[in-house]
């Protein structure tokens, strides 16, 4: 899997997480830069933390499911995108001032990164994965637009939320469907 293929899941990935730090940059009144890097730290760390924790779960059992591993790959991808497009569409309550303590921040993050550990599986599936890069792609692409949607939330609030949201999820389900084709067209 090539750089800009690891950057496209990167970017989908993220999209969770943007759309939290959106949401979290909406209420605050005074934006620092301290303030906007601490959902980049928190998500960056936690999406990268789970492909890798994923990966060594799924190397664990990939001689098993080699022969439809392919069907795995685009099942999870598909999930968790159609899963995001799906959220997108529902209405949600967002808090009047935002906190950034570790008592709200780290349950935002694990729940941002839960769909980075299914990624992390099919990783483990496909033969040409450096999960080095792609643990460190997606950490940095998360961390950069995880900060960077808190500052457009206290700018532009919640349009750019939904929008997110969606992107991320096709991105993640065109991967799946990719992944499928090459491995049904190659053999």
């Amino acid at each position: 899997m090539g750089i800009l293929e690891l950057l496209v899941i990167a970017f989908g990935l993220a999209a969770d997480a943007f759309a939290v730090s959106v949401c979290l940059g909406m209420p605050i009144g005074k934006l620092t830069v301290g303030r906007a890097l601490i959902p980049g730290l928190y998500f960056g760390l936690f999406q990268g933390a789970m492909p890798l924790i994923g990966w060594l779960a799924g190397a664990r059992f990939a001689g098993y499911i080699q022969d439809f591993d392919h069907w795995i790959a685009f099942g999870l991808l598909t999930l968790i995108g159609g899963n995001m497009v799906w959220g997108s569409f529902k209405p949600e309550d967002y808090p009047a001032e935002t906190s950034f303590s570790p008592r709200k921040m780290l349950p935002l993050a694990v729940a941002t990164s839960v769909d980075a550990l299914a990624v992390g599986v099919t990783f483990a599936l496909l033969p040409d994965v450096n999960i080095v890069q792609a643990v460190l792609s997606i950490a940095l692409v998360t961390f950069v637009l995880s900060a960077a949607g808190t500052v457009i939330g206290r700018a532009f609030g919640l349009r750019l939320k939904t929008a997110a949201e969606r992107v991320g999820g096709f991105v993640l389900v065109l991967m799946g469907v990719k992944i499928l084709i090459e491995h049904l067209i190659g053999g």
